[in-house]
């Protein structure tokens, strides 16, 4: 039996190696290294597979098929070798459509002229048959095109092993490993295919095909035992078909290996052209990620990893992936987000903190309904000391006395009642129901709850606030604030003394102003007046309660409604009390003017 047919099976194992290979890649096909190595394979694999049937071949024509069928591949394969090393060595950004192109023009032209080659003779001069060995061997005279093929093929070898080399002087020592085992298996095809075009040594076969045995014992062992083409990403097999957080995985190096696709909407612009390139270069507007990066294993709760004020939150996992050894072959970044539980957790503090206030609240509306009924009970308490004065002298008529307690008590009852049917609607918290309002009404009924005690201090209010003058508030928040700036500004105005209001339409709000002629505000007082920690209370002109709660309340109801609160005042010569409220929505502008009464 001829040899010729030990070498055909040869070279149909190393097909089949090649085939295996290729399937290897097409299962990582989601790596671009992994696409390219894996065309690499299938472009050797045309030639194994072609010159395993020419070498057993017995016609000139059988031999110039099988010629055909190795050329699918022959001419493409250093393209797809030195687009595989520029991946490889971190080059991926030079892997674009227009260096590809480039790089073709020469294969392209190369399997132009070889299946043409019987029209113009430009890549074989002759082919002839040759029996010196007992079995039909192709003797072939190569043209001018084929050495164009052979130098450009060796530019592009000695172009990859110079970049390769590079890598290996600059790599660390478990890098070494795999780059030399990269550079031994790619001296294959080209180190066998130089020994038989150079005829140092008799060879009446071509032995190029049998190259790619050698390659791919080497890049076997390199895959399985160094990961030595990225092409086996433990951590994507693991976690990448039913991961729906993000996952970006880095070899020892901090060079970017691949990512998902989650991790394309997380980290804006990654792309696979980032695949082989540092981490500082792909994440350089991500300081906090490139931070865990480089320091390693960490776990992170709850972090904005880009600057924006609406960033998302995520949960970040950096760990280590190892291989079937427990040796560490890479990194993997995990990003969850987390940004409905933050502002879960954020509604809940934010709720929690409501229900303080509303507590809270509840103390001071205790406190404020001592405050508004507590000056006419005091009324009622100096009308009854009066009326047994009065009883003491007999034969004296107390009609008008009785006539006073009786409109006092009537006011004070409405008062209440009023109070009581607005705590009612208040049990769910600091709500408002905004109606609209005549202001001067609104005034009226509160000038006429203190008329008593204005006129016992000889006091004069006069309201200035033009009739049909409309507001839109919540009708008991709005006779609150009133009642408040009145009783303090009648505590601290002098017997004979006035006290004007006034209203002023301004942009969609009524401004509306208490003047009196009181004894001011004193400087040190000026900064606390409307804060809600303000304990201190002063003594009016009579001896009366001062300051308390009664402006926090004032500024707090008017904040509800809308609105603004603040004071002018000069010591010794009074004090202005501003306060803003919104005029009606043009829906509900209409004429108010019983509203405000009790």
């Amino acid at each position: 039996m001829n040899y010729n047919l030990y070498l055909s099976a040869l070279l149909m194992a190393a097909t089949c190696c090649s085939m295996v290979m290729t399937y290897l890649s097409w299962k990582r096909r989601e790596l671009p290294i992994a696409i390219s190595y894996g065309l690499g394979m299938l472009a050797g694999s045309f030639y194994t597979f072609g010159y395993a049937f020419e070498i057993v071949s017995t016609t000139l024509d059988h031999i110039r098929f099988w010629l055909r069928v190795e050329y699918i591949g022959i001419p493409f394969g250093s393209v797809i070798w030195i687009i595989m090393v520029l991946q490889y060595t971190g080059r991926q950004s030079l892997v674009h459509r227009r260096l590809i192109t480039l790089l073709l023009i020469i294969p392209t032209l190369t399997i132009t002229a070889h299946y043409t080659n019987e029209w113009h003779h430009w890549y074989y001069k002759s082919v002839t048959l040759n029996w010196s060995e007992g079995f039909p061997l192709v003797s072939l005279v190569k043209g001018p095109l084929y050495v164009v093929h052979v130098a450009y093929s060796y530019i592009l070898f000695a172009l990859g092993t110079a970049l390769m080399f590079q890598m290996y002087l600059r790599a660390n020592s478990r890098m070494k490993k795999q780059i030399a085992l990269m550079i031994i298996g790619s001296w294959g095809p080209y180190g066998f295919t130089l020994v038989y075009l150079s005829g140092v040594i008799y060879m009446p076969i071509d032995i190029s095909p049998f190259g790619f045995v050698f390659s791919g014992f080497f890049y076997l062992w390199g895959i399985y035992q160094f990961n030595m083409l990225r092409l086996a990403p433990l951590a994507l097999q693991k976690v990448f078909e039913s991961m729906q957080d993000a996952v970006i995985i880095f070899d020892l190096d901090n060079n970017l290996t691949s990512f998902n696709q989650s991790a394309k909407g997380i980290v804006e612009g990654l792309h696979k052209k980032h695949i082989g390139l540092p981490a500082f270069q792909v994440f350089t507007r991500y300081p906090t990620l490139l931070e865990r990066i480089i320091q390693g294993p960490t776990v992170d709760s709850k972090i904005q990893i880009s600057g924006q004020a609406d960033a998302k939150f995520y949960n970040i996992h950096m760990s280590a992936v190892n291989d079937t050894n427990q040796k560490p072959v890479g990194k993997m970044l995990l990003l969850s987000d987390v940004t409905e539980m933050v502002r879960s957790e954020k509604k809940l503090l934010e709720n929690s903190r409501q229900l303080k206030e509303l507590n809270a609240f509840k103390d001071r509306m205790f406190n404020v309904v001592a405050h508004d009924i507590r000056d006419p009970l005091a009324v009622l308490t100096n009308l009854m000391e009066l009326m047994e004065e009065e009883l003491q002298t007999c034969g004296e008529s107390h009609e008008e006395i009785l006539q006073e307690m009786g409109q006092q008590i009537q006011n004070t009852f409405t008062l209440v009642e009023s109070l009581l049917d607005w705590f009612r609607g208040q049990r769910e918290g600091m709500v408002f129901h905004p109606v609209a309002l005549n202001l001067s009404n609104v005034v009226e009924v509160n000038m006429n709850l203190l008329q008593i005690r204005s006129a016992r201090k000889g006091i004069r209010i006069r309201s200035d606030i033009p009739l049909g003058s409309i507001v839109y508030a919540d009708k008991e928040m709005l006779h609150l604030v009133l009642r408040n700036l009145l009783s303090n500004a009648l505590k601290f105005t002098e017997s004979g003394g006035i006290i004007q209001l006034q209203a002023e339409r301004v942009e969609g709000k009524m401004i509306v102003s208490i003047i009196d002629t009181g004894e001011g505000v004193s400087a040190d007082l000026t900064d606390s007046l409307f804060q809600e920690a303000y304990s201190i209370t002063s003594e009016g002109t009579d001896g009366e309660r001062g300051f308390g709660l009664g402006l926090t309340l004032c500024r707090e109801f008017v904040r509800l409604n809308g609105g603004e609160i603040w004071f002018d005042s000069t010591p010794a010569q009074g004090s202005t009390f501003f306060f803003s409220i919104p005029t009606p929505p043009k829906a509900t502008h209409f004429m108010a003017s019983t509203e405000g009464r009790g």
